[in-house]
């Protein structure tokens, strides 16, 4: 019988617990005082519902296109996984991300493995390309939209109390230099370690499957489509995002410039390990709307629906794509035994 790691099971369920706690911690504090009455009669008399339906495609759409990218992505390293495989698999991993934090990555290449037979390494290194072209797309955005709204970015900083140079200053030369050699002496050790482990030879194929996925662009057939669809994603989002402010009069006046400022804040708010980004980024869009001259009570409003539904989005597709995977798996293997 397996010994059971104490430890062990206190740092998973300490994993699965914090980013939780942090949310619901952030969450209780915006809306202590909030008016639930009045929230009530917006539902019901205040909102534009039909915006907010036309927004909900783009959601949709935005992670569709993320499965044409990566199926694109993994096809220069001979895996061809079906299409709609990799969709249901995209929907799956960030239905996944509600109840863990950053484990739909690892999901979605799980079950490209299952259903398709896609070697997993290979898989991830694709999905962390993905990550770096994303990323690189996402700083170009921020740096557009902060050269186009300077003032307001500068009084976010100072009203949410933060600063580049207050972080850097708190680091010595002195710091900065065992910093850095630590990491170095950690990395060598990882290193002499693999070296004397037996299975030194699976990892090396481990890594060389990861780094083909990573390098997969080179080999790309057709390298516009790939940027094609990367900027498209992110311009469904923003629709996703931006389409629902006409459902609210106290934001249908603002301007696509103010929405994108929100949408970039909001975007790196994410970043920090909550179910889909809840608190950090009803927070952060909230100082925007705020700045932007949108009342409290209203930009709290704002903030809880649109992020109430747009969860709900991501958590029925992840509903259906475990359906369709369900139904669709058994009939393939059906088709193969024939074949």
């Amino acid at each position: 019988m397996e010994n059971i790691n104490p430890s062990k099971i206190l740092s998973n369920i300490l994993k699965t617990l914090l980013p939780f706690a942090a949310s619901g911690l952030i969450l209780w504090w915006m809306y202590r005082d909030f008016n639930w009455q009045e929230m009530q009669h917006a539902i019901s008399h205040e909102i534009n519902w039909t915006w907010m339906w036309i927004s909900m495609p783009f959601g949709i759409l935005a992670q569709v296109l993320r499965a044409f990218r990566w199926r694109q992505a993994l096809e220069p390293l001979d895996e061809k996984p079906r299409m709609h495989t990799c969709i249901n698999a995209i929907f799956m991993s960030y239905a996944s991300s509600l109840l863990l934090p950053r484990v739909g990555e690892v999901l979605r290449c799980g079950i490209l493995k299952k259903f398709d037979n896609t070697t997993f390494t290979k898989a991830i290194g694709t999905v962390v390309t993905e990550r770096i072209v994303d990323s690189i797309l996402m700083l170009l955005l921020a740096a557009a939209t902060v050269l186009l709204q300077v003032k307001v970015f500068s009084v976010f900083i100072d009203e949410t109390g933060m600063s580049i140079d207050d972080y850097i200053g708190q680091f010595s030369n002195t710091g900065i230099f065992v910093t850095v050699a630590c990491c170095i002496a950690v990395i060598a050790l990882a290193i002499l370690l693999a070296r004397k482990w037996t299975w030194f030879s699976h990892t090396k194929n481990l890594f060389r499957n990861i780094a083909d996925g990573i390098l997969s662009l080179r080999k790309l057939k057709n390298v516009p489509l790939y940027v094609i669809y990367s900027v498209s994603i992110w311009i469904a989002y923003f629709l996703h995002f931006y389409l629902t402010f006409f459902s609210f009069d106290s934001t249908s006046s603002l301007s696509i410039t103010a929405a994108m400022v929100a949408f970039v804040v909001g975007s790196f708010a994410v970043l920090v390990p909550t179910p889909n980004g809840a608190g950090p980024w009803h927070f952060a869009v909230k100082t925007i709307l705020i700045l932007y001259g949108i009342g409290a009570q209203q930009a709290v409003m704002f903030v809880l629906v649109v992020h109430t539904l747009q969860t709900l989005l991501v958590l029925l597709l992840g509903i259906y794509a475990m359906f369709a995977l369900t139904l669709t798996h058994p009939a393939c293997q059906q088709v193969e035994s024939q074949t």
